[in-house]
């Protein structure tokens, strides 16, 4: 096995290489082997959107995968590397733990024993809430798999233009394209509609049944903090300053640690990325969705529904974002970061 100098397996080729070219070389068996045909044997079946059988898999492109490698191998610091600070969320979670057990104990001592055995049993069972999701995967890869199967077989006779048409039909049309009816008129309509609607900036979380979008409506806190603060929810406590990385897709990614990732949304799929953020900012989600909960997880501060994020915020651009009050502070390029505002939002935690 080939070592980078003073670092891990091919360092200067995962350092040196875009992700996109890394993926591209890595399927057709480029690359020399450093153990990534054994993770995706095992986690090839995850994705962005991997619910819908219609999108990549890390399999398919791997691309995401190189892109948050890189981004790992840039962690310099001992005390941000993935093993230390799962310790200290650990370390955290269970003094979080006994404290509220103390408290409960004070008050009734019956009620403390109680609430320890509780929270205990749910810092033992609540990572089984991903269990579900990723046995799920495996049947619905292989319903992609035969699918795009099928439609490489349609493809060499000339009754679709490519393998993957076939998930742009119903599975009657499908069997109509099978028995060779052609179909390739209604696909391309329905590709530009795909190409069209993918291009959205925001899709409305809620809609109230009169049309209107609450997430819209003018929020009496832009206007008490000024133009320098864009306002959402919080979702993960903590205070970051750090720079701006505008990302629609994980495999776009080109992340330095601290940064702060800024997205219209996340799903399990953008999770390796999460190691090497600063902090995120979404323009939806939930307090409860899989993002502000891996960074609540993870330790980092999560800020979402913030309208326009990622078109108000410039890449690059130095924020500091506190996740307890769901406000972002855009610095000027010659402010110091660590300065304290009236707000009261510093640099670093």
């Amino acid at each position: 096995m080939v070592r980078g100098r003073g670092g891990p397996p091919h360092r200067e080729l995962l350092l040196g290489t875009a992700p996109d070219e890394l993926a591209a070389r890595f399927l057709r068996g480029e690359l020399p082997e450093f153990g990534l045909t054994g993770f995706l044997k095992e986690y090839g079946i995850r994705g962005s959107a991997e619910i819908d059988v219609g999108s990549p898999r890390w399999a398919d492109d791997p691309t995401p995968v190189f892109a948050a490698l890189a981004g790992y191998l840039q962690v310099s610091d001992p005390d941000q590397a993935p093993p230390a600070r799962f310790a200290r969320a650990a370390a955290e979670a269970e003094a979080a733990l006994a404290d509220l057990t103390d408290r409960a104990r004070r008050l009734r001592p019956v009620r403390g024993r109680i609430a320890r055995s509780l929270l205990r049993r749910s810092r033992e069972l609540a990572g089984l809430r991903e269990l579900p999701k990723f046995l799920w995967l495996t049947p619905l890869a292989e319903v992609r798999r035969q699918l795009l199967a099928a439609g490489a077989e349609l493809a060499e006779r000339g009754i679709l233009d490519h393998p993957d048409d076939i998930l742009f039909l119903t599975l009657d049309e499908a069997l109509e394209a099978a028995g060779g009816a052609d179909l390739r008129a209604l696909v391309s309509d329905r590709r530009r509609e795909h190409d069209r609607e993918t291009r959205r900036r925001q899709v409305p979380g809620l809609l109230l049944s009169d049309g209107t979008n609450p997430q819209a409506l003018p929020d009496e806190r832009v206007a008490e903090h000024g133009p320098d603060v864009l306002v959402g929810q919080p979702a993960a406590t903590g205070v970051a300053t750090g720079p701006v990385r505008i990302v629609h897709h994980p495999s776009e990614a080109r992340l330095q640690p601290g940064d702060i990732l800024v997205a219209p949304t996340t799903d399990p799929g953008w999770t390796p990325l999460f190691l090497t953020l600063g902090g995120l900012i979404t323009e939806t989600g939930s307090p409860i969705a899989h993002g502000p909960t891996v960074a609540r997880e993870y330790g980092i501060p999560a800020i979402i529904c913030v309208p326009d994020a990622t078109t108000r915020l410039t890449e690059g651009q130095v924020v500091t974002i506190d996740g307890a009050t769901g406000l972002v502070r855009m610095h000027g390029p010659d402010e110091p970061d660590g300065a304290e505002d009236e707000d009261g939002l510093k640099a670093n935690p």
